[in-house]
């Protein structure tokens, strides 16, 4: 697998699957071990990116299926996948685990990451929104960075820290899996610029500005009171001082009027690392609009797909706001706080006994959608693992199964070069533009 391998040994990675690939043709007994064989040389040579033959074999469905599974497993551990927001940290908070090894709980840990082919899940460092009237947002996020680097310190062997692009790409190359941080709400910003300095300096490489109450900053796409009616003034300095700095401005969450506003505002790109497509799911306005994607998009900026079933159906959106009904009420009955662990399970349960949970290919329309929309440079991938609790779509349970998507894409006829894009191209190019505008491309 990659990470015991370096970058250089993709073709020795290929070798491997062709010969994985030609026993699984002969196991289709669809024609001779001859023919199975030539069929999987010419896929090895399609792998490894020579051209293929001037005819494509004539595959059963069978032998295709095979060949795009390989295929797409193959890419996985040849390319770097950023995903662009993983609760782990949080998740730690509420509950300790070694994530070095297989968990039994949660999205992530080090033995699924390998298997799906994970380089550099950005972990969210996520304060809640109560933390913008109680106080002690900036000693949360530090007890969280400090959690995250931990986890390097004690693991050098299996992560790292990553602040820039340049990172990750030397992670990967050691074998390692990087560990670049974002914080989701700018709550501990505590209405001081300096603070943004602090944050950088700490790691922080974007911020999401507000989470599911408007805050100091900027109005909320979940708080029905648009307190400032997009950013607060205050709001405005943050995005240009992030600008300056080289962090990302990180638009989920923010309402509509805020995000057209940052667009006004920044000198660089921007980034929604875990919002999905409005288009499937009408009136939900943490998604992003068709408008706003074609805004995105002219910004230069990246939408990265959140895989939650309520982001990608709205089926599943009305029966997670159904359920949260149902468990709320349940809670009253049994006296217990809405905020109990028994609770949320309550409603996950219900969720799941109503067929709320979607699939894999639900979320690769949603990449379709934004392609056929603004083109391939602007799509990437943002699971929300570790975040949208027991949701997750079919073929899509935890960071083990980003070869399913990869597969789908595949299955869809993108291109190898269309899926480096999603899997990091596309983030690296925002991340680096970020860099170059601040004037410190590669600072540490």
């Amino acid at each position: 697998m990659k990470h015991h391998l370096h970058f250089a040994s993709r073709r020795n990675i290929l070798s491997l699957l062709s010969l994985l690939l030609t026993l699984v043709l002969i196991s289709c007994q669809q024609e001779t071990k001859s023919g199975a064989g030539e069929e999987a040389v010419s896929v090895a040579d399609s792998l490894a990116g020579n051209s293929m033959p001037a005819q494509e074999p004539d595959y059963t469905p069978a032998q295709r299926d095979s060949v795009l599974r390989v295929r797409a497993q193959a890419l996985a551990q040849t390319f770097i996948i950023v995903d662009g927001h993983v609760d782990l940290p949080y998740r730690l908070q509420n509950k300790k685990a070694d994530i070095s090894k297989r968990t039994e709980g949660g999205d992530f840990d080090w033995e699924r990451a390998r298997e799906g082919g994970l380089d550099a899940p950005f972990m969210s460092i996520y304060i809640p929104a109560a933390y913008e009237e109680r106080g002690g947002g900036r000693e949360l996020a530090d007890r969280l960075i400090s959690m995250v680097e931990q986890i390097a310190s004690e693991n050098p062997d299996k992560f790292a820290l990553a602040n820039s692009p340049e990172d990750v790409r030397r992670n990967f190359e050691k074998g390692l899996i990087s560990l670049p941080m974002g914080m989701e709400n700018g709550t501990p910003v505590g209405g001081k610029l300096e603070n943004l300095d602090y944050f950088y300096k700490k790691g922080i490489r974007y911020i999401t500005l507000a989470h599911s109450k408007s805050n100091h900053i900027s109005d909320s796409s979940y708080d029905p009171e648009k307190r400032w009616g997009g950013l607060s003034p205050f709001g405005r300095e943050v995005v240009r001082r992030m600008n300056s700095l080289g962090i990302m401005v990180d638009v989920s969450h923010i309402s509509d009027s805020a995000f057209y506003q940052v667009l006004q505002i920044t000198k660089a790109p921007v980034v929604a690392t875990h919002s999905s497509a409005r288009h499937f799911t009408p009136g939900f306005e943490r998604n992003m609009s068709d408008e706003m994607i074609k805004a995105l998009a002219r910004n230069k900026g990246v939408m990265m797909v959140n895989f939650g079933s309520a982001f990608i159906s709205d089926e599943s959106r009305k029966l997670w706001d159904s359920a949260k009904t149902v468990a709320d009420r349940w809670a009253q009955e049994q006296g217990l706080s809405a905020q109990d662990d028994r609770v949320s399970k309550y409603r996950e349960q219900y969720f799941h006994e109503q067929g709320g949970r979607t699939n894999v290919q639900a979320v690769a329309d949603h990449i379709d959608h934004v392609v056929k929309l603004v083109g391939i440079e602007h799509v990437g991938l943002g699971s929300d693992f570790d975040g949208v609790g027991d949701t997750l779509p079919e073929g899509l349970t935890d960071v083990s199964d980003y070869p399913n998507l990869i597969y789908e894409l595949l299955k869809r006829g993108y291109s190898e070069d269309d899926i480096r894009k999603i899997a990091s191209d596309n983030i690296f190019r925002v991340w680096r533009e970020v860099e170059k505008a601040a004037g410190n491309t590669a600072v540490q």
